[in-house]
C-alpha cells in the first residue's frame, strides 16, 4: 500500500460492478474500501443473471461473446469457492422460433465458424421442452448459465463487513476532497476512487432502461433449461421460474407497472399454455450507455469510473473489472470502445 493512504482504492457503490471490481481488486492484493446504502430500484438486486452469448433478436454473437464468457465463468466459480457458495450455474438456453424467418436466420447462422460454435438446432427428445408451443421449432445455445446475483452481492457484502472493508453510507460528491496526490472521504485516503453508482450517477453517455420481470410459480411445467420466446423463462428450482424482461426508457423510476405485468404473464402464457401463479413482480433501473458499451477508465487524476453494464452486465462485468485495473494498475491502456471520453465529442 502506498504510504500514507489508509486504502489503495475506494469505490462508491456495491451493485454488481461494485461487487465484482472489488472482488478483483482484493483478487490483487489491494486493499480496497467500499462506501455502499443500497437505494430502492437498482437493477443488481433483482438482477436474473442469465448469460448468454447471443443476441436472440437477430441471432448474432454478443460483443466479444467468447472472451466474455471465459473470463466470467472463471470469475464467478472462484467467487463461489471463496464463499464455498455455488454462484455460477451452467444451463442450455433454449430459443423457440416464433416465426419461420426466425428460424431460417438460425438455420443460417449455424453455417457461420464462429456463431455456429454457440448454436445449434434441437432435434432431441425433451418431455417438457416437447409440450410448449413451437410450431417453427426451436434451437439451443448450449455455452449458457445463469448467476444468483443477489446471493452474491449478498455474500460479498458480507464478506466486506466482516473485515471493516464497507461503510454503509452514501456518499455525495461534496464528500469526496482531493488532495496533491488522492482523495479523502472522512477519515478515509486513497490515491484513487472508483465511482460504480450504476444508473444513480451522472455521466456522459449514460441511459437509464427500467426493466421489469416476475417470479412465478407453474407446478408441473418441470424445465431443466432456459427457454426464450418473447420472454426468458429460468429454472430456479422447486417449479419456480423468473420471467423477463421489459425495456423502457421513459419514467423509469415508477416501479412495477400493470402495463409490464400483463405483458410478461401473456406473453409467457402464450408459451407455456398452463396455469400461472405470480410470486413476486419486481422492477430495476439498467444502467446502459448509449452504445451500449460499458464505461470505464480514468476521469481525473485520481478517479475512474466503472458503469455502463446495461442488460448484460454479468458477463461483462469480469473482463471490464479486469481490464480496468490492468489500465489503473499496470499501465496498459484503456480499449477505446469503453472509454469514458468516447462521448465528450
Amino acid at each position: 500500500m502506498s504510504t500514507g493512504f489508509t486504502h489503495d482504492v475506494i469505490i462508491i457503490g456495491q451493485g454488481l460492478a461494485g461487487t465484482v471490481l472489488s472482488a478483483t481488486m482484493q483478487q490483487r492484493g489491494k486493499r480496497v474500501l467500499v462506501f455502499d446504502a443500497p437505494l430502492a430500484g437498482r437493477a443488481s438486486e433483482v438482477a436474473a443473471g442469465l448469460v448468454n452469448p447471443v443476441a436472440l433478436r437477430r441471432t448474432v454473437l454478443t460483443w466479444r461473446a467468447s472472451e466474455m464468457l471465459a473470463i466470467a465463468g472463471a470469475f464467478y466459480r472462484d467467487l463461489g469457492l471463496r464463499y464455498d457458495t455455488p454462484f455460477w450455474h451452467p444451463l442450455p438456453l433454449v430459443a423457440i422460433f416464433p416465426t419461420a424467418q426466425e428460424a431460417g436466420i438460425w438455420q443460417l447462422r449455424i453455417s457461420d465458424p464462429e456463431t455456429g460454435r454457440f448454436i445449434r438446432m434441437d432435434t432431441t427428445s425433451d418431455q417438457s421442452l416437447d409440450a410448449l408451443a413451437q410450431p417453427y421449432g426451436r434451437g439451443i445455445i448450449d455455452r449458457c448459465a445463469w448467476v444468483d446475483v443477489r446471493l452474491m452481492l449478498a455474500a460479498h457484502r458480507a464478506g466486506l463487513l466482516a473485515h471493516g472493508d464497507l461503510i454503509e453510507q452514501r456518499v455525495d460528491p461534496s464528500g469526496i476532497k482531493h488532495t496533491v496526490d488522492g482523495v479523502r472521504i472522512g477519515m478515509h485516503t486513497a490515491p484513487l476512487v472508483v465511482h460504480c453508482g450504476g444508473p444513480f450517477d451522472k455521466l456522459n453517455g449514460l441511459v437509464q432502461v427500467k426493466g421489469e420481470g416476475l417470479t412465478v410459480r407453474i407446478p408441473g411445467l418441470h424445465l431443466t433449461k432456459a427457454v426464450h420466446r418473447g420472454v426468458f423463462v429460468l429454472p430456479t428450482g422447486d417449479d419456480i421460474y423468473r420471467v423477463g424482461a421489459t425495456f423502457a426508457w421513459d419514467d423509469v423510476w415508477s416501479g412495477p407497472t400493470e402495463g409490464g405485468r400483463h405483458l410478461l404473464l401473456d406473453r409467457l402464457q402464450r408459451l407455456v399454455e398452463r396455469e400461472v401463479e405470480v410470486l413476486d413482480h419486481w422492477c430495476g433501473v439498467r444502467p446502459a450507455s448509449k452504445d451500449r458499451r460499458p464505461i470505464l477508465g480514468r476521469t481525473g487524476p485520481h478517479e475512474a469510473v466503472f458503469n455502463g453494464l446495461g442488460s448484460r452486465g454479468v458477463v461483462l462485468a469480469p473482463w471490464c473489472a479486469q481490464h480496468l485495473c490492468d489500465h489503473l494498475f499496470d499501465g496498459t491502456a484503456i480499449d477505446a470502445e469503453v472509454a469514458p471520453d468516447r462521448f465528450d465529442h
